[in-house]
């Protein structure tokens, strides 16, 4: 156990020492099953379509809708930067208003706030991360068509690295557990997500709320990090709603019923189905969230679910290290596989 316990800090130590060379691969990966998966959903719900055209479309698709999030993301948050420097006064007032509320004296403008934060020495450190995003964007573009170009000649690795049959099928269906609970782990954060961004956009729609559309768009797509995600998505409205409305109730109420949305799905449906679908413990959750994203930062919270999925999985091959996989699971049987249990949708 303590061979174990040393080798997992040496591993971790390591990935977090070669993060710039693993996250955009591991990204890669994942984004290589994502793909994959379309595919075979195509498949299914599309016979007509030839099988070859199956993976191209699936790419074709899955490189414009980043594109169209992207352009998105980005053009809503240009608006939005020009909406705020020509609200400044309704800014301040709303300033005056809650500190008003906490007892403050002499409350700070905006001009003030901003004078003191002296944003101007962050530039250098903001487009030196938008430098390396990109740089990881292209590294983890590359690898992708690198990984999917690779899948012609994998059945013939997998027949090489395991000769014996016997030992080839189990190889196989580890690997076939792995990608399903990928994609489980996808198909539970898209129904979750997607539930919580339509509850979003029918509150903030019936408060008022302009660009509700893009706010719900946005939810969805940052609900995606464990936690953090949920987090900032019960923050940014309501700081819109306090520019846009000269009252406070609509951005405290938009507070509160976000909050509600995210308590009720976030922190009851998703653990449920987590663990009924993806057989890990919803402590492991967030466990697993604080690990990968001090490993790998971002990216590591976001694929931090998969990889401790992936991780679990793996772990229950071997005997010396079954323990571990059977502490993380949900139930306590990391080897009957969440595929076979919870079969997906068709």
């Amino acid at each position: 156990m303590a061979l174990i316990v040393l080798a997992v800090i040496a591993a971790g130590a390591a990935m977090n020492w070669a993060a710039a060379i693993l996250t955009p691969l591991v990204l890669a990966l994942f984004l290589t099953v994502l793909i994959d998966s379309f595919a075979r959903f195509l498949q299914r719900r599309a016979p007509f379509i030839p099988e070859w055209a199956d993976l191209p479309l699936a790419l074709l698709i899955s490189t414009i809708g980043f594109g169209v999030t992207v352009w998105v993301v980005v053009d809503n948050a240009a608006a939005f930067s020009t909406k705020l420097v020509s609200d400044a006064p309704r800014l301040n007032q709303a300033l005056m208003q809650v500190s008003a509320i906490a007892g403050v004296t002499a409350p700070p403008t905006v001009g003030a706030l901003i004078n003191q934060i002296n944003p101007a020495r962050y530039f250098g450190d903001v487009a030196h991360a938008l430098q390396s995003f990109a740089a990881g964007a292209v590294y983890v573009f590359i690898y992708t068509g690198f990984l999917i170009a690779a899948r012609a000649g994998l059945r013939s690795k997998v027949d090489a690295l395991w000769p014996v049959l016997e030992e080839r099928e189990q190889a196989i269906l580890v690997f076939s557990r792995i990608r399903d609970g990928v994609e489980r782990y996808l198909w539970i954060q898209t129904v979750t997500g997607s539930l919580i961004a339509l509850l979003s956009w029918a509150l903030m729609a019936a408060l008022g709320l302009q660009n509700a559309t893009f706010w719900a768009f946005l939810i969805f797509i940052i609900v995606f990090v464990p936690v953090i995600g949920g987090l900032i998505a019960a923050v940014l409205p309501p700081l819109f709603a306090l520019v846009q409305f000269p009252t406070l109730w609509e951005s405290v109420a938009l507070f509160c019923g976000l909050q509600a949305i995210l308590f009720v799905v976030g922190s009851i449906l998703l653990p449920r189905m987590q663990r009924d679908g993806l057989n890990i413990d919803p402590v492991v959750v967030l466990l697993s969230l604080a690990v990968w994203g001090a490993i790998w930062g971002i990216p590591g919270m976001f694929l931090s679910t998969p990889l401790t999925v992936t991780a679990i999985i793996i772990l229950a091959q071997f005997p010396n290290a079954r323990w571990i996989a059977v502490l993380l699971s949900g139930d306590g049987h990391p080897e009957a596989g969440s595929a076979a249990r919870h079969p997906g949708p068709a």
